[in-house]
């Protein structure tokens, strides 16, 4: 932290106790009672102002500098919800709220913007942030529920851009694999959309000794499994990114009747809108064929899902230049690897110019209170690295200071 331009250095210890409670009273999906009032309450002890109840839980602060207009209006997002999962740490702070779990760290990205709206507020105060502008705090819930009514949705449906007018918006997620406290960024595409695929085979119901009278949806499904199989290495491009996978398949009641029905569910990511449209119609063709060719009839619903989420090349640049500075060219790492992985930040992106970006949280897996080495989110052995947490305030602090200072 000696590459910072102020003696005002986030609040770690604060950061710490608010990332623990968090975590510790984690919930679910867009039903963040205690966990959008902790937030707020602490926003407000800082003298932010505070707006509650954003697209059901979500939490907005603003601080506006000089005239607003003519200046950057910035938001900074973060996530809050847990992952419906049992907790297997073992920490003091492990989750008491049964099968909620904070598996993928957004306990950690909300305690990281906290602490960075205490630190901007203090150095405001300080006249070391100075400008036209705005910034905007998003503490947004449900990024993990997928589909068409994730947070990032509601909130923007509740207005949220016209509340609180922002023309660049910026966000941050931890990875759990890389070192801790280097910042990784990536022009352009850098994670995928994530579409649910559903498919739903009608064939005809008949005892298992007269499979002639029957049309068997079992057969049909298991065709089509093999077929989907082939999308990516058959219709994707060589240099291009596409993924389906099949999660669930489900065929017949008993072992001895000819199935009348199966049901197919998988997920489809891809980088690109035009290899995502590619691989949507070939999905249909090959369930259609499949289906016909056992004298069954099939149905397919693809998404609705999350877009990618494709950097804007101008605020990414603005992100790698203030990390730079403030931590150095050796904790920065400026074209990293594509993520596969979905994130609703996408759809604010919809709305204004963003830039995504990760931090790495290094060593972070626990079982039965004993350190176990790196673990990747979505484990009930994950936890956020509490270290990591004053270099993400400091990012964000030294990102709106000099887009700020530069102006619109």
């Amino acid at each position: 932290m000696d590459r910072l331009t102020s003696q005002e250095q986030p609040n770690a210890d604060a950061m710490t106790e608010w990332r623990q409670y968090l975590h510790a009273h984690a919930e679910v999906g867009h039903d963040l009672f205690e966990t959008s009032a902790y937030v707020a309450d602490r926003l407000e002890e800082m003298g932010l102002d505070v707006t509650r109840n954003v697209g059901g839980t979500g939490v907005v602060a603003r601080i506006e500098l000089g005239n607003p207009g003519k200046g950057p209006q910035l938001g900074l997002r973060a996530d809050m919800d847990a992952l419906p999962m049992q907790e297997l740490t073992g920490l003091p702070h492990a989750s008491k709220n049964p099968g909620a779990m904070h598996a993928c760290g957004h306990d950690g990205h909300s305690a990281m913007l906290l602490g960075a709206a205490d630190l901007i507020q203090r150095r405001i105060r300080s006249g070391q942030i100075t400008g036209d502008g705005a910034i905007t705090f998003i503490f947004q819930p449900a990024e993990e529920v997928g589909g068409d009514d994730s947070g990032a949705q509601r909130m923007i449906r509740d207005g949220l851009f016209d509340r609180f007018p922002m023309t660049e918006v910026y966000g941050l997620h931890n990875a759990p694999l890389d070192e801790a406290g280097v910042m990784y960024f990536r022009h352009g595409p850098l994670l995928c959309s994530s579409e649910r695929v559903e498919i739903t085979i009608h064939g005809k119901q008949s005892h298992g000794a007269t499979l002639h009278l029957a049309k068997d949806a079992t057969l049909a499904m298991a065709s089509m499994i093999v077929s989907l199989n082939t999308l990516v290495t058959q219709d994707v491009p060589p240099l291009e990114t596409g993924i389906f996978n099949i999660g669930e398949a489900h065929s017949g009641t008993t072992y001895n009747v000819i199935s009348a029905e199966a049901k197919i569910d998988g997920c489809l990511r891809v980088y690109l809108p035009e290899v995502a449209e590619t691989l949507r119609q070939r999905i249909r063709e090959i369930v259609e064929f499949s289906a016909k060719t056992f004298g069954c009839t099939a149905e397919v619903q693809i998404g609705p899902g999350y877009p990618a989420v494709i950097n804007d090349d101008r605020l990414l640049d603005y992100a790698i230049d203030s990390a730079t500075r403030l931590f150095g060219a050796d904790r920065v790492t400026t074209e990293s690897s594509r993520i596969t992985a979905g994130e609703d930040f996408s759809f604010y992106q919809q709305h204004a110019p963003g830039a995504f970006a990760t931090i790495g949280n290094g060593d972070n897996g626990w079982k039965d209170g004993k350190h176990i080495g790196p673990c990747a989110v979505h484990s009930p052995y994950f936890d956020f690295n509490d270290a990591v947490l004053p270099t993400g305030a400091s990012y964000w602090a030294a990102l709106v200071e000099d887009r700020l200072k530069a102006g619109v």
